[in-house]
């Protein structure tokens, strides 16, 4: 069966010459996994990984540009050109004492290196000159049938590597096929172990997830294998917490957060998916039921710091971090964006999270109320100011207050800002004007000017 949709990768024709080269020498050599699978889905791989009977130090030996990214586990990165490909030497795989890797292997044939591999789509090879797909495990007719199998004992494959749990999560999502009954009940009674995964995997599969077309799906499946109360134990807790129907008549804070990932675009990447999830997990810890209402106040200030720790603790970067707690912290200032001066607006506007913060807004108003006013009071702000910087060029620095015979301090600083409101609010436009007001607004040059 010829993969005609793989010759569409730029990489192609270089895999095909490496698979070549190791025929010539007298090594089986396939294409494998993942790249096999999107390409009998019709579906241009993102990149082709090698399997080959031929042990590391004979790829090394054949091949001029080589990286021995983990020749333990007989992997070796070729390099042709601008590409990079991983050729693995087929091979079976000791006990899996971490959880993670195995404590040793050994090399073996194709068929049962297919055995040891996660699910039975990502367990077939393809050989480019032949044109023939080898498919050991049945997982052709599971891509046909459009499921999600673990190869073997579903049990012991997770056991293996407990990341597959996730995994699994992610391939069901993101093809949109079911997950097998025996490898459902399996990721079921072994969802607490995912806990036992360095948080950088775990995370790395979340974001995956979260940053897919069809990252609902990817949701409900975290929520209904009880993957997501160990991996976000706070979202978890947003079920059956009531809010006041007049603003939230789509019901408690969990179907709300639901709903706005659902309201997200489908190019939405994962990090305003995570400010997604947890702008409002302040909400349990400041619920409060006054004369019949609910409220949290509070309940973004909360959210901020438990949104710092959770991040935290799923090892994303800072600057990831500080991007998702400003959302959360800043949520409920846009209800107050019409009522703000200018100089205020644009300094809201110019922040490095505005954009982030701005669709957050829109999906949350839409999965509540319904009432986009502010969001639409805002884009037309962008409109407006797009024809010049929000934050202008300053009339004055600090080194032209020093120059006038203040002394450095917190002062500066005060009159710094003084001038730049007035030159946002579009009462001062020149350096004249802004020495005249920082003149007349301070208490020592006034002094020195009238003695």
């Amino acid at each position: 069966m010829a993969l005609p949709i793989l010759s569409d990768s730029k990489s192609y024709d270089a895999a095909v010459q490496i698979v070549s080269k190791l025929n010539s020498e007298g090594y089986i050599a396939y294409f494998a996994g993942g790249c096999v699978r999107d390409a009998l889905e019709g579906k241009t791989p993102s990149d082709i990984d090698i399997a080959t009977n031929a042990h590391p130090d004979a790829v090394q030996k054949l091949f001029r540009k080589t990286i021995p990214v983990g020749v333990q586990f007989g992997v070796v990165r070729v390099r042709d050109g601008d590409f990079e490909y991983e050729v693995a030497t087929f091979r079976t795989d000791g006990p899996y004492l971490d959880g993670r890797r195995p404590s040793d292997v050994a090399f073996s044939t194709a068929e049962q290196d297919a055995l040891r591999r996660d699910f039975t789509v990502n367990g077939m090879f393809y050989d480019p000159l032949a044109g023939e797909v080898i498919d050991f495990v049945g997982g052709q007719s599971d891509l046909h049938q459009r499921i999600v199998r673990a190869i073997g004992e579903p049990a012991l494959r997770f056991k293996e590597d407990r990341l597959r749990l996730i995994r699994a999560i992610r391939f069901a999502a993101k093809l949109e096929f079911e997950i097998e009954h025996g490898t459902w009940e399996a990721i079921r009674s072994a969802a607490p172990e995912i806990s036992l995964v360095s948080m950088e995997r775990v995370r790395d599969e979340l974001i995956k997830i979260l940053g897919d077309r069809n990252r609902v799906r990817g949701f409900d499946l975290m929520d209904r294998s009880c993957l997501l109360a160990v991996v976000l134990p706070e979202v978890d807790r947003l079920k059956g917490v009531e809010q006041p129907e007049k603003f939230h008549p789509e019901g408690d804070v969990f179907v709300h957060t639901r709903k706005m990932l659902s309201l997200l675009e489908p190019g939405a990447d994962g990090l305003l998916a995570m400010a997604v999830l947890l702008h409002d997990i302040g909400k349990p810890l400041t619920q409060t039921f006054e004369e019949d209402r609910i409220r949290f106040n509070g309940h973004d200030r909360v959210g901020a710091e438990m949104a710092e720790r959770t991040m935290e603790r799923l090892r994303f970067s800072r600057a990831q971090i500080q991007l998702v707690v400003e959302a959360v912290r800043q949520h409920m200032v846009f209800k107050d964006v019409q009522q703000m001066r200018p100089a205020r607006l644009k300094r809201f506007m110019a922040r490095p999270t505005f954009e982030l913060e701005l669709e957050l807004h829109r999906v949350d108003c839409m999965a509540s109320h319904g009432d986009i006013e502010n969001h639409t009071f805002l884009s037309n702000k962008k409109k407006e100011f797009a024809h010049q910087p929000l934050i202008p060029e300053p009339l004055l620095r600090g080194d032209d207050l020093l120059a006038l015979g203040l002394n450095p301090g917190p002062e500066i600083g005060r009159l710094l800002n003084a001038v730049q409101t007035a030159q946002l609010e579009g009462e001062i436009k020149t350096r004249k004007e802004a020495l005249e007001l920082v003149r007349s607004v301070s208490p020592d040059l006034s002094s020195a000017a009238s003695s």
